[in-house]
């Protein structure tokens, strides 16, 4: 469970190769809850159709693209452009005991939310072995 919490704070690696540049990392606040851990990404100008959240090999990671819209000006020119366009990517190395299933998401207002359980310790069994 330490690995999990100290993992938690850095993007996973990949096996996909990414130009440097190509992507953005979605700003992310992490909370500690009792019994699960909550995610919150900030993932403004996406839409929710446009969110693709997968879980394989504990590795959790989240994917959007938004584009710029191509117009013309035909009054002015672009004097500053500070908002970004392209593909946000995130991972989160979770471990391998969470399920698809166990974590929950849910959008509002350019904000991701996910909520992932905490794997239960198992306690250990304790056997009592009979003397012939």
């Amino acid at each position: 469970m330490d690995r999990f919490f100290d993992d938690f704070w850095a993007p996973a690696r990949s096996s996909e190769v990414d130009t440097p540049g190509s992507f953005f990392s979605p700003r992310v606040d992490i909370l500690d809850k009792s019994d699960h851990y909550e995610i919150t990404a900030e993932m403004p100008g996406i839409k929710k159709e446009d969110i693709k959240i997968t879980l394989e090999n504990g590795v959790l990671r989240l994917e959007a693209e938004t584009t710029q819209e191509q117009k013309e000006e035909k009054e002015g020119k672009v004097i500053r452009q500070e908002r970004r366009y392209g593909r946000y990517v995130r991972s989160f190395d979770l471990g391998g005991e969470v399920h698809e299933e166990d974590i929950k998401a849910s959008f509002k207002d350019g904000v991701l939310k996910l909520t992932a359980p905490k794997v239960a310790k198992a306690e250990p069994e304790q056997k009592r072995i009979k003397i012939k």
